[in-house]
């Protein structure tokens, strides 16, 4: 074959080759679209149905009807347009899951149109875009199944990363209509009662909203107010959730006691020192009320074999929290905010939170009686340690000054499980007040009727949506946006003990986080040495006072003017010290910039992988190909 003809081949092989490829690449999007095949990149398969999901979906046995109302106009914003296309996308997978006991209608809501009136009927709102006078956007959903209907009213761009939860949420909802009781005690305003701050009142706060996680525990469950002072606990309540009790009495750890041994089971978030509690105490500094309201539950948590310390938070080196405090940036020890490393993944409540946020939390010790077991959720690092809860009024330096590390993790939050024996053998506590005779005791159950479980978490204020998210008014309505998994920790529980389990996991994908671990080690482990070094220096100027005292001692006998005559020798240790002061404080400098260029290295390393990682490493693939088939090419 001549060289020309060689060259015309090779060029029409090139030509043939483009054109397979452009085939290819038509029939490929063409196959996608048709079958809306989607191709999931993120580690955590964000965009790929959760096997909750699918178990909740594959449970159908009755037809379940998906209504979305979704605005087509041209002047649909494009966030909104996209957004919409997205939740069109999640109804299909489920479609393909479900078969044909789900059935979805779209509509397009024009004014004055039918679809507009259905959408009205059903409860799906309409919002004000300035589109023209009396033109509204929806973007809403009505699911329904037999006379059990519910409605996501309008949907949210920046609740996307709930719309998977959203959804099952909603079919869970309509497929099980008969709805648990939880009831919820506190001493906390979680209801939404009239704020007892006069101040606050003044200022036009004298009026509170619930909180969000009651809130969002009634679109799953009908939540029944217990009050603190109720000695009994209702027959027809199956969870009872305990906010910070503080000030609570015997009589009343007896009623939730008598309620464990029937069969219910409890969830209690205690606190040694509660921030929004020092916020609502009327005239009194917010610093002193957050010392003095601790709570615990104290007589059943003995009872149980174990111990709560209410006058101590826990401190944690590689989970501390970076505040403002005025106008620079510190770190906070006794503020955790706990990763992934911190949680048990093994227990299904808590397998996929990876961001809790508790600020002044305390922990569980002691050994638990016979018959009862027990499953540590969530724990400190080993570089923790208890501190008094003044301690927690000083700045972060001051803490960290005086960290001792105790070497080993401290339970934050614990589940007991078995068959619970009472608290009160001896029966109902007496009246302190009532005389001898006047009220007769009440019997207790002796032991509980079947096997139950507790959850016992370490803080409350993880509840309050200032620690939880935030909530902003998106288009006339409040939106909550998680920043962490605090609200889904109690979600979690109560699905696992009243609920749907299938929501835990589908839930928990929402607010996975990265953070930098790696980062905070390096941190804590430098700090450890900044401690070390500076406790030298303080050793050091304390001996050299000392001998300061020392060496002035020996000059009592020289007159009232002459002891205040720095000797030689006296004048030697100060100049000894001065230079060992000096050295201490360069070596802490020398430190500090070291500490700084790993971190920065650190940072360096993997945004420049990030950046060309993985380009280098398509284009190392490609220019290794082309090695070969030039080899290959060249041998024939």
């Amino acid at each position: 074959m001549s060289a020309s003809n060689k060259t015309i081949g090779n060029w029409l092989f090139s030509v043939a080759g483009v054109g397979i490829m452009l085939v290819i690449c038509i029939a490929i999007y063409i196959v996608s679209h048709v079958a809306a095949i989607r191709v999931d990149m993120t580690e955590e398969k964000l965009y790929t149905l959760s096997p909750g999901t699918k178990a909740i979906l594959r449970k159908l046995d009755t037809p379940v009807q998906i209504r979305f109302y979704s605005s087509q106009g041209k002047d649909m914003p494009v966030e909104l347009k996209t957004y919409a296309q997205r939740v069109e996308d999640l109804l299909t997978e489920f479609k393909k899951i479900a078969g044909s006991n789900l059935e979805i209608k779209k509509y397009d809501p024009q004014p004055d149109s039918d679809a507009e009136e259905q959408a009205m009927k059903d409860g799906v709102e309409g919002q004000a875009m300035g589109m023209g006078f009396g033109d509204k956007l929806y973007l809403g959903l009505a699911i329904s199944m037999l006379e059990a209907n519910t409605t996501l009213p309008f949907m949210s761009p920046q609740r996307e990363r709930l719309l998977e939860y959203d959804l099952a949420r909603a079919i869970s909802a309509v497929t099980n209509p008969e709805k648990t009781v939880i009831g919820v005690m506190s001493g906390l305003p979680v209801f939404g009662e009239m704020n007892p701050n006069p101040m606050a009142a003044r200022m036009g706060g004298g009026r509170q909203d619930p909180w969000i996680f009651v809130n969002e525990l009634r679109k799953d469950y009908t939540v029944k107010e217990v009050q603190l002072t109720s000695e009994t606990i209702d027959a027809d309540i199956k969870v009872l959730v305990v906010v910070h009790p503080k000030g609570i009495t015997e009589k009343v750890q007896f009623g939730i006691d008598q309620f464990l041994m029937r069969g219910g089971k409890l969830i209690a978030f205690l606190d040694p020192m509660s921030i929004v509690d020092s916020r609502n105490s009327p005239q009194q500094n917010p610093m002193q009320a957050a010392m003095q309201g601790g709570s615990s539950l104290d007589k059943l948590i003995k009872g149980w074999g174990l111990e709560f310390d209410s006058a101590k938070v826990l401190a944690d080196k590689i989970y501390e929290t970076r505040i403002n405090r005025g106008q620079r940036p510190e770190a906070a020890p006794a503020v955790l905010t706990l990763s992934a490393q911190a949680v048990n993944t093994n227990d299904v409540a808590t397998s996929q939170i990876d961001s809790l946020l508790l600020p002044f939390a305390g922990v569980f010790s002691g050994t638990l009686k016979d018959g009862l077991k027990e499953t540590v959720l969530l724990q400190s690092s080993p570089q923790s340690q208890s501190i008094e809860k003044f301690m927690a009024e000083y700045s972060g330096e001051q803490v960290s000054k005086d960290f001792v590390a105790s070497g080993k993790a401290q339970k934050l939050a614990i589940r007991i499980s078995g068959t619970f024996k009472t608290a009160f053998p001896d029966g109902q506590p007496k009246d302190p007040a009532a005389k001898e005779g006047e009220t007769p005791q009440t019997p207790a159950i002796k032991e509980s009727t079947k096997e139950t479980s507790v959850v016992l978490v370490g803080d409350s204020d993880l509840l309050f949506e200032q620690f939880a998210g935030q909530v902003q008014d998106f288009m006339g309505q409040k939106m909550f946006f998680p920043r962490n998994g605090n609200l889904n920790l109690l979600q979690n529980f109560v699905d696992l003990m009243a609920g749907d389990q299938n929501l835990i996991g589908i839930r928990s994908r929402a607010t996975m986080t990265r953070p930098f671990t790696r980062v905070r080690e390096m941190q804590a482990a430098a700090e450890d040495r900044y401690r070390t070094k500076i406790k030298d220096l303080e050793k050091s100027l304390a001996d050299t006072q000392t001998r300061l005292g020392e060496l002035q001692r020996t000059k009592e006998g020289g007159g009232a003017q002459q002891r205040f005559i720095l000797s030689p020798e006296q004048q030697a240790e100060i100049i000894s010290f001065q230079k060992k002061q000096v050295a201490a404080k360069r070596e802490l400098r020398v430190e500090r910039k070291n500490l700084r260029q790993d971190i920065d290295s650190l940072e360096n390393r993997l945004k420049w992988w990030n950046i060309l990682g993985v380009p280098f490493l398509v284009t190392a693939t490609g220019l290794s190909l082309a090695f070969l088939k030039r080899k290959t090419t060249a041998a024939k």
